[in-house]
């Protein structure tokens, strides 16, 4: 059994391990602790461009491991407002902080009631042991 504690309770989730965190409009967003350890040693993070407009679910940025290549897809619409440049020079920070140090982009929202739609700790939870438990 894992430990719910790695799945901060005041984010929301997507099926494809991003988080994301509103407040007043702007959502800062991220790749989960699970997905972080799936890839395992993060090398280089493909920041997305600021200014941008997106869709939710729009693929936004590339991480690339030692094991793979990983799309990120965006958990709300609106503008892009921040990168986190930190990445550039220390991809790691992904690998060692998900939730803080590590998160990817900030999104000036266009619809929070998308959040709505997404999971929340328990439900994301429960997606991480189902996958889990059908690679064993």
């Amino acid at each position: 059994m894992r430990e719910m504690s790695k799945i901060p309770e005041d984010l929301r989730y997507t099926e494809d391990h991003e988080w994301v965190r509103v407040t007043d409009g702007l959502a800062v967003c991220g790749i989960t602790d699970h997905a972080q350890e799936m890839l395992n040693d993060i090398v280089f993070v493909e920041l997305p461009e600021t200014e941008r407009q997106i869709k939710q679910k729009e693929q936004v940025a590339v991480i690339e491991s030692v094991k793979a290549v990983s799309d990120v897809f965006t958990p709300v619409s609106g503008v892009i407002v921040e990168v986190n440049r930190a990445l550039e020079e220390a991809p790691e920070l992904l690998n060692n902080d998900p939730y803080e140090t590590g998160w990817i982009f900030k999104v000036k929202t266009a619809d929070e009631s998308e959040l709505d739609g997404l999971l929340n700790a328990s439900a994301y939870d429960e997606l991480v042991q189902k996958e889990e438990e059908e690679e064993q």
